[in-house]
């Protein structure tokens, strides 16, 4: 992946894609629902209540048309504590929505929730399209049409899971879209992608509710509450970011079950997708096998990396103590990362992650000349040259940057050179150029060697 194009300052109009809002009840079927809609398994389907807990947007297409589908967790009227949050998530989906596709389950009839819903869409004065869910044969269409006492027009019988009707429900959801596309004044270059990491529940979704400055991302005290990715805009310390929510990675996806195995791949597809990512570590536990696993997947993915130290405000001189010495056994081979100590939950230092992530990004995309990639190699061949191996000595004999993002070398040998070797030209090129935040790659190109005459 290369890297963003500088922004420009211009501002240009860009079409933005309609809106539509997936809500309902919890278990009604949105997501399997929005699965068949884009014709791939996106959503997170698991046969339990309230498994979509964020407001999750999708690109989706029908007839050529183009649209943006967001999914919600289910709305319960009268929601308690992480319910209530859920049901929040579906009114602000439906407040930015340009229509919305209300789903019931034809099966089950019409429940005070239900009711409840519709009392918010009438709120809304948005146009809305009514599915009957779980409208597998054709014996069960008569229990769609009792959904007309809902008050929304036709109900459009559908099964979700076998796709049966899917193609009216879709011509009448267009038909509910505005026809003149809206525009939007943005930047030519789009905004930093930064993907929020690290095991559950160390305060990632705390982390970026603070940073969001409202509640955008579901948040609770159980492990792994947020399990899909969710993008939002955000200006920190001045600079606009794209942040990337993802799932608590679990320690092997093998070992994950049902919606937390999707999860999983999608939080790994979260790295590959941002430019910069924020590794988040729990500073009031130990460091983790897991921490690490985590640290060397985004290495291993060439990202570059902030490393923010949650929970700062629960540990105490002693724990702060440990801490370091951990940081000096266990992260040695992540020393070049900036580091923050944050508590999501308070706001300290927050603000400070967008020094630290420009710093991470200016070092993912530095260039090196030829000319002065080589006069440093020649520098470092002259005072540290290679051992001898074998009665050789191997020699660079040229060096060129072949991509920055991360920063790439490829250095030319006469011979193979040792891996301690090549970690020290590392050393030094971190020495002497930076590359601060940012992995540094360096790929040896040894010279064949002749047939003897």
């Amino acid at each position: 992946m290369g890297c963003p194009p500088k922004p420009q300052g211009a501002a240009v109009t860009e079409t933005v894609k309609p809106i539509v809002a997936v809500v309902g009840r919890p278990n009604v079927g949105k997501s399997t629902l929005v699965n068949r809609i884009l014709g791939r398994r996106e959503a997170v389907v698991q046969d339990t209540p309230g498994v979509t807990r964020d407001r999750v947007s999708y690109d989706a297409n029908w007839n050529g048309k183009e649209f943006v589908l967001v999914d919600t967790g289910g709305w319960v009227s009268d929601a308690k504590g992480m319910a209530a949050q859920i049901a929040e998530q579906a009114e602000l989906a439906i407040a930015t929505a340009d229509a919305v596709l209300f789903v019931v389950d034809a099966t089950v009839g019409t429940l005070d929730e239900d009711e409840a819903v519709v009392r918010v869409l009438r709120r809304s004065k948005k146009p809305v399209v009514l599915a009957a869910n779980k409208v597998d044969d054709q014996r069960h269409e008569a229990l769609a049409a009792t959904m007309w006492n809902l008050g929304l027009g036709e109900p459009y019988p559908v099964s979700a899971m076998h796709g049966r009707g899917s193609g009216d429900l879709l011509d009448a959801l267009l038909d509910a879209l505005p026809d003149a596309p809206r525009e939007a004044e943005v930047e030519e270059a789009g905004p930093l992608r930064v993907a929020i990491v690290g095991k559950p529940n160390v305060g990632k979704s705390s982390l970026l509710n603070k940073l969001a400055a409202q509640q955008r991302v579901v948040v609770s005290d159980i492990s792994g509450t947020t399990v899909d990715p969710v993008d939002e805009i955000v200006e920190v310390g001045g600079q606009v970011y794209r942040l990337i929510d993802t799932a608590g990675i679990r320690r092997r996806v093998k070992e994950a079950s049902g919606h937390e195995y999707y999860a999983s791949l999608r939080t790994q597809a979260a790295i590959e997708r941002a430019q910069v990512c924020i590794m988040v570590i729990d500073a009031s536990e130990p460091i983790s096998d897991q921490d690490l696993r985590i640290l060397n997947s985004i290495e291993d993915a060439g990202r570059a990396m902030v490393i923010a130290f949650n929970k700062w405000d629960l540990t105490d001189e002693e724990r702060r103590r440990y801490l370091d010495r951990e940081i000096e056994r266990d992260l040695i081979a992540w020393k070049w990362a900036p580091t923050v100590n944050i508590s999501a939950l308070t706001g300290r230092n927050v603000d400070k992650l967008s020094k630290a992530i420009e710093t991470a990004r200016a070092g993912w995309e530095t260039r090196i000349s030829t000319g002065k990639l080589n006069a440093f190699l020649g520098r470092l061949a002259a005072s540290h040259p290679h051992p001898v191996r074998g009665g050789k000595q191997p020699r660079i004999l040229f060096g060129t940057e072949a991509h920055n993002c991360p920063p790439t070398f490829v250095l030319f040998t006469s011979g193979q050179m040792d891996d301690p070797y090549k970690r020290f030209i590392e050393r030094r090129l971190r020495e002497d150029f930076g590359f601060e935040g940012s992995p540094v790659h360096v790929e040896i190109r040894a010279r064949a060697k002749r047939a003897d005459r």
